[in-house]
């Protein structure tokens, strides 16, 4: 059981009732995420404000590859379990890539140096030196892009904290960071 409530759609204040209601019509449910995030229509606002602007940046496949690395870094298992899920069903990536997502890499070279760097953001909080900015230029990235990078590893940072401190129920597939091989 949850640390935190987490409101059915119907009991979440009124104020994040439109937001809980796209997500629905988007989704075809609402995550028990949006649902504890709803508590707070401001938070709320602000976790879709940013999610809708940051889908529209990179592709589908290397956001969810960098959202495996930084559940997986943070043992984040209900974020572990929805990006698996999405991974697999909505970015259409093998199994394997999402084990070595996971481990914070990929199969895809550009994607890798992707993935790389946003799990080196998330472990060394931001500590990243010259060389790693080089090899994502010479990946292919522009600054832009490594900015969008940095800004997906922290939404994926605020959504496994928020998890962990709820203790939130997982309604995906379970997935745990302890699995992994």
């Amino acid at each position: 059981m949850s640390r935190l409530t987490i409101p059915t759609v119907d009991t979440a204040p009124q104020a994040s009732q439109a937001i809980l209601d796209a997500v629905h019509k988007q989704l075809g449910v609402v995550p028990n995420l949006f649902r504890l995030i709803a508590q707070s229509p401001a938070a709320l606002q602000g976790f879709t404000a940013n999610s809708g602007a940051l889908a529209k940046t990179l592709d589908v496949k290397t956001r969810e590859r960098i959202a495996l690395a930084v559940a997986q870094i943070n043992g984040c298992d209900y974020c572990l379990s929805a990006h698996s899920y999405l991974g697999l069903n909505l970015a259409k990536l093998s199994a394997e890539e999402i084990t070595l997502n996971r481990q914070g890499r990929s199969a895809d070279a550009k994607a890798n140096a992707a993935v790389q760097f946003a799990a080196k953001v998330v472990r060394e909080r931001g500590q990243v030196s010259a060389a790693d900015v080089l090899a994502l230029r010479e990946a292919g990235y522009s600054d832009a892009n490594i900015v969008e990078i940095v800004a997906i590893a922290a939404e994926n940072i605020f959504t496994n904290l928020i998890n962990l401190v709820a203790d939130t129920e997982i309604d995906f597939p379970v997935v745990r960071a302890a699995d992994l091989a």
